[in-house]
């Protein structure tokens, strides 16, 4: 191979040499999408929105847990107190035994509704969750639509240009 092509210069009937080797190349303008930040957003709302419902469902699972153990409890008490009526007569025992099956009842209803609230934020925290999915999604299906109409756009463009040096070819 000619050693001045090797060391980027040019044989004289080539013409002079580019980085493409094609003299009519252009560089393709870049893609800006002008509500990237906006898109950018909506990403940062999505995130901040799963992380607010792993949080909620966590503490819907806790408390989900804590009604359990309760309930647990609650059994525990109701069979001690089955057994204290059915073996002794000690009327002190079996009151005892009433009275706290009674606080770990109430214990439970409390629970209850500890549960039904995280089960209300967890619900609250999935609807946010759904709208700025949503909302991420519509965005980058507008972006998508953009992009594809600068392709259109640019491969237009591109055809123009070849059109126009075809036709200086031929008028040549």
């Amino acid at each position: 191979m000619n050693s001045a092509l090797l060391n980027g210069g040019s044989r004289c009937s080539q013409g002079p040499t580019t980085f493409g080797g094609n003299p009519y190349q252009h560089i393709m303008a870049r893609f800006r999408y002008r509500m990237q930040n906006i898109l950018n957003v909506k990403e940062k709302l999505e995130t901040q929105a799963k992380n607010e419902f792993a949080i909620a469902a966590a503490k819907e699972r806790e408390e989900e847990e804590k009604l359990n153990a309760l309930r647990d409890r609650r059994n525990g008490f109701e069979a001690h107190l089955k057994e204290l009526v059915a073996s002794e007569l000690d009327v002190i025992k079996i009151k005892e035994a009433e009275d706290a099956l009674e606080v770990i009842k109430y214990h439970v209803r409390l629970q209850e509704l500890n549960l039904a609230a995280a089960r209300q934020e967890l619900e609250v925290a999935r609807q946010k969750l759904t709208a700025a999915m949503q909302d991420r999604k519509t965005h980058e299906k507008l972006k998508e639509k953009q992009f594809e109409q600068f392709k259109a756009e640019e491969a237009a463009k591109e055809s123009k240009e070849i059109d126009e040096l075809v036709s200086y070819r031929h008028g040549r």
